[in-house]
């Protein structure tokens, strides 16, 4: 164990050294605090034992900045016995102990191992904290990616009840990476990106099955009905969520139109986060180029012509060039399933 001795008289500073020497510690000396402060950047020391009173720096100065640089360093203050109240205030502060003037060699000798013990005992439970904490985390992370998995599962579950959809987000998640990775996002948002398209419908678990499977148009309060889905699942996902804040926003606002006019915040322009902006054109895609009971589907190509024409109105132009940069030649990107159609309206009620 290495000890810094900080003292501003010499005589005292090196009687301590040979004591702590004697006693089998590697002891080293510095006369003020700022010496000390010196010698603490590029020696490592386990305890320092620091008068209180010097001058410049004093004691309580230098404890200070030891705790707030090294604090896995142990502190033992020396006081004149008239000044007990400071060393009790250095104590308050993270000292260790404290040692009163005139002192004998076996109580200089006692507190320093005292105090290294404590040292000891506070690193080791330090240490115990970080690993339980960690443990803790990965407990958390487990528990939230087992929730995500059956979020997942239930999600294609949905999917599968209706051959029109299967595999449906699968393919807003592909198409979504895809336009991120053409818009230069990093890869954090990326992944958030497909987590969100992944989970985006799982509010679905929420509608009604014959609304969801209905083999026609939806009236206006089906179609109120299904667009709650997007309430829903934000409300299924926020408990186990909550640090992936844009997964929580592409659930909520994928529905959202660029103009204004879309559910269920009528957001509009940069209200909307780019994340977002790229799943609602995914869906869309996606929608248009599955086929439905009432309707065909949507040759890819012609599903990217409605895309430019609903380019700042219903989806963000940047995004719509960085779809057709992504899949330059839509013909080879197949249709979802089904029949297929030239025209019809682009939908966001995927």
């Amino acid at each position: 164990m290495r000890c810094l001795v900080v003292d501003d008289e010499a005589m005292l500073r090196r009687v301590l050294v040979r004591v702590l020497t004697a006693a089998g510690y590697e002891a080293v000396e510095a006369g003020s605090g700022i010496e000390a402060l010196d010698r603490l950047g590029r020696t490592p020391i386990d305890l320092v034992i620091s008068d209180i009173h010097m001058p410049g720096m004093d004691g309580m100065q230098l404890l200070a900045q030891v705790r707030a640089l090294w604090p896995d360093i142990g502190v033992v203050m020396i006081t004149a016995v008239s000044d007990v109240q400071t060393a009790v205030a250095c104590l308050n502060q993270g000292a260790l102990d404290y040692i009163s003037k005139p002192f004998q060699v076996d109580e200089v000798l006692a507190r320093v191992r005292q105090a290294l013990e404590r040292r000891r005992l506070v690193l080791e439970n330090r240490g115990y904290q970080r690993t339980l904490e960690q443990r803790v985390r990965q407990q958390a992370e487990r528990i939230r990616d087992l929730f995500v998995m059956g979020v997942q599962t239930l999600a294609h579950a949905l999917e599968a009840k209706d051959p029109y959809t299967r595999g449906h987000s699968m393919r807003v998640a592909a198409y979504g990476t895809a336009i991120a990775a053409q818009l230069g996002l990093d890869p954090e948002t990326i992944a958030e990106i497909r987590l969100g398209a992944e989970l985006h419908d799982v509010g679905k678990i929420g509608v009604r099955e014959a609304v969801l499977l209905k083999p026609g148009s939806l009236d206006e309060q089906e179609y109120l009905h299904i667009m709650q889905h997007t309430l829903i699942g934000e409300r299924i996902l926020q408990p186990l969520l909550q640090e992936h804040p844009l997964v929580l926003q592409i659930v909520r606002s994928h529905h959202e139109r660029l103009d204004g006019g879309g559910f269920p915040d009528r957001l509009a322009g940069e209200q909307i986060a780019l994340a977002v902006r790229v799943v609602t054109l995914s869906d869309t895609f996606d929608a248009m180029t599955t086929a439905r009971p009432y309707r065909l589907a949507r040759e890819p190509a012609a599903a990217v012509d409605e895309l430019v024409r609903c380019a700042g109105t219903q989806l963000d132009p940047a995004v719509v060039d960085a779809f057709r940069q992504a899949f330059p030649n839509p013909a080879l990107l197949p249709a979802a399933g089904g029949g297929t159609a030239s025209s019809g309206a682009a939908t966001l009620a995927s």
